[in-house]
């Protein structure tokens, strides 16, 4: 048996799918019912008793970064025995920086992991490709995406390529004390990213990059101030360069990632303008 925490979110959804395909005996940690293809376990990562019964029989966690407590939670990942915890951190750890807000829950949560005394795979993705949905207002509005960091670059990643290294971390030897950087076929920039999907939902879209002036009082409304400013010490002042393409994903799963387009042309349903 696999424990998924965070298993209705992007990455945690696919190691679920992933696993349940492979056969494997899946238990998925929500805070309330979901449809997935698990034996579902009702708990929170902020509150380390209220996963303790989701431990019971399990040899693997697919453990997810920052939470409150989270010593507490590995203290009882041992205690049940469990032979692996593959964690999801992401490419911010490498920065190795504990005065960004975003690294500094990444570098903790792996140190976390790594003297926790449980055999561990640590996962470093770049940014997901469903980090995309966020124009999803605006391409029901319009054929206008306006966004932030124009001229940055990543090789973004599918989420279900993340699940796919999962699975295979938990599911084959090999894996014990690696560090997995992972990347997506291709480095594109924001407007790339809008012409593909232009192209998968068969619309002239056209993309407008924000002044950072413009981006951070749009992302000071969504988020707190010191992820605002965790993202524009990543992508303005350029101390977290995601661009460069990885091989990663094949290493590990023997296929290589996949394309930024494949992944367009599976989701153009969330964003028809029907949908809204």
């Amino acid at each position: 048996m696999i424990l998924v925490t965070g298993a209705t979110g992007n990455a945690g959804r696919a190691v679920v799918g992933a696993l349940a395909e492979a056969g494997e005996p899946v238990r998925a940690l929500v805070r309330r019912q979901a449809d997935l293809p698990a034996e579902l376990a009702t708990g929170d990562l902020n509150d380390p008793a209220s996963v303790v019964a989701a431990l019971e029989g399990v040899r693997g966690v697919f453990l997810l970064s920052g939470y409150d407590n989270m010593a507490a939670t590995l203290a009882e990942i041992a205690k049940a025995g469990v032979e692996r915890v593959v964690l999801l951190s992401a490419s911010a750890a490498e920065t190795g920086n504990p005065a960004n807000a975003v690294s500094r829950y990444h570098i903790e949560s792996e140190a976390m992991v790594r003297e926790s005394g449980v055999p561990w795979t640590i996962l470093r993705p770049r940014t997901f490709f469903a980090n995309t949905f966020r124009w999803l207002e605006q391409l029901r509005a319009g054929d206008v995406v306006k966004d932030a960091f124009p001229d940055v670059r990543v090789a973004a990643i599918d989420p279900l390529d993340i699940g796919a290294v999962a699975a295979t971390a938990f599911l084959t030897d090999g894996h014990e004390g690696q560090v997995y950087p992972l990347t997506g076929p291709q480095s594109l920039s924001p407007a790339d990213r809008v012409r593909l999907l232009g192209e998968a939902l068969g619309r002239d879209l056209t993309f407008v990059g924000l002044s950072d002036e413009e981006a951070r009082a749009q992302m000071s409304a969504a988020m707190p101030q010191m992820y605002v400013d965790a993202f524009f010490d990543f992508f303005a002042e350029g101390n977290l360069d995601e661009s460069t393409v990885l091989p990663t994903v094949e290493q590990v799963t023997g296929r290589p990632p996949r394309p930024f387009a494949e992944w367009a042309a599976a989701n153009t349903a969330a964003f028809r303008r029907s949908d809204v």
